[in-house]
């Protein structure tokens, strides 16, 4: 099949079914999916890309971090990237990332197939470590290919070996010196463009009984992964209310102050979103008559907005320094880790949504509330764009339920935006 009004050939859909299912098979750990970074399962995705690529006759090639660029050439000597990842965290399901570069293998395997020359070169960008899970740093890979990872980023060890991100690097025949010299894989110049087609990780295309989402932004953070309220312990039936330093109650005071906060500046108008992903008790000290002396904590704060961003961080200092005082605790918030705002390149948005219009497909616009490579891509200049899919029962989880029937129409409108790109 091909698209009439500019002879865009149909996708390979059928490739994109037999890769889903190549990778649901050979990379599922009991109810769900684990590809980890720079591990077996994200490894086994790489490598079936690059035989994949390699029969439909694709050019491949690695950048120092491991990312693989998988090419059909154009006409012209710029490069527009079609991109996601293809790590998942622990559990997780089959769509998160790997839709993305299974749409850019899709459209260039039917382009490839009939002889269709785009524009620019397409490249299929398959980036490394894009969840933070496995290592605790953001965007790793697409910071890599732009000679933006720091080199202490390099040194951070992986969760589940204890292995720093550089020996995992190594291992795998790339090239950590290069990336602690910032080495760059890109000349901002050399690309025309990025797209990364992504499942909607929340609820509103399912709520809104929509297809598919053109992104306008991406939300920056800041988070503090593994913070800590150190009290005293003490005896539950011993110590008078007046003499404790209970770091529990004073947890709790905290999280319920910092929601209102969020609630007023909400009603204010701003956007924001402040998550407490982790609240526990030393599990080696607590007990049923003991008064906790230490609570673990991780606090995750984002918006669209760096000066949102920053009435948070100011109000959180202040807060934790009014509890400490209220309840004779200690606050030890840790390293504090986090990512800018990214908006998506206007032109590029609005080609697709001439897309889908032209398609006939019903869309419509939204931010990202979740992190993605796209922002990288935009923080450094490079026109930027994401295309969400609907997506059921979110993601980060086994339950994910992308339908093939929207994926479809979500990459028919990534195809025809791209093909005729100046």
């Amino acid at each position: 099949m091909v698209d009439s009004a500019n002879s865009i050939p149909e996708p390979d859909f059928a490739l994109a079914g037999r890769l889903f299912a190549t990778l649901d098979e050979h990379t599922r750990d009991g109810a769900g999916i684990t590809r980890a970074s720079y591990g077996t399962g994200e490894q086994f995705a790489h490598e079936l890309m690059t035989n994949t690529a390699r029969q439909l006759g694709l050019d491949v090639s690695h950048d120092a971090t491991g990312n693989l660029y998988l090419t059909l050439k154009g006409r012209s000597g710029r490069t527009f990237l079609v991109a996601s990842h293809l790590d998942s965290v622990p559990q997780g399901g089959n769509f998160d990332g790997a839709a993305g570069v299974i749409a850019g293998m899709a459209i260039v395997s039917a382009w490839k197939r009939a002889q269709f020359t785009p524009t620019n070169n397409i490249t299929v960008m398959a980036i490394r470590a894009e969840e933070s899970t496995w290592f605790p740093y953001s965007y790793i890979g697409s910071k890599g290919a732009l000679g933006l990872l720091p080199g202490s980023a390099l040194d951070v060890k992986r969760v589940d070996t204890g292995r720093t991100l550089a020996s995992h690097i190594d291992d795998l025949g790339f090239d950590s010196a290069s990336l602690r010299k910032g080495v760059s894989h890109w000349k901002g110049s050399d690309l025309r463009g990025y797209a990364e087609l992504h499942i909607e990780q929340g609820p509103v295309l399912i709520g809104n009984n929509l297809p598919l989402a053109l992104v306008t932004g991406i939300r920056g953070s800041f988070r503090y992964r593994d913070a800590k309220i150190i009290g005293e312990y003490g005896h539950s039936g011993a110590v008078p209310r007046a003499y404790r330093h209970d770091a529990v109650v004073a947890a709790a005071d905290f999280v319920t102050q910092l929601d209102s906060k969020w609630q007023r500046l909400e009603e204010e108008g701003h956007d924001l979103t402040v998550t407490i992903g982790k609240l526990f008790t030393d599990p080696a000290q607590h007990a049923f008559s003991k008064i906790a002396g230490e609570i673990g904590i991780c606090i995750d704060v984002r918006s669209h907005s760096k000066p949102t961003l920053a009435v948070v961080k100011t109000y959180i200092d202040a807060l934790a320094a009014e509890i400490a005082r209220k309840y004779g605790v200690r606050f030890e918030l840790g390293v504090l880790t986090g990512s800018e705002p990214a908006a998506m390149d206007p032109d590029l948005v609005a080609r697709f949504e001439r897309a889908a219009n032209a398609l006939g497909i019903a869309h419509s616009r939204m931010a990202s509330g979740a992190g993605h490579d796209a922002a990288t891509f935009a923080s450094a200049g490079i026109p930027a764009s994401m295309i969400f899919v609907r997506n059921q029962n979110g993601s980060h989880n086994p339950d994910e339920a992308m339908q093939m029937e929207d994926f479809e129409l979500a990459v028919r409108v990534l195809a025809r935006g791209i093909a005729n790109l100046d």
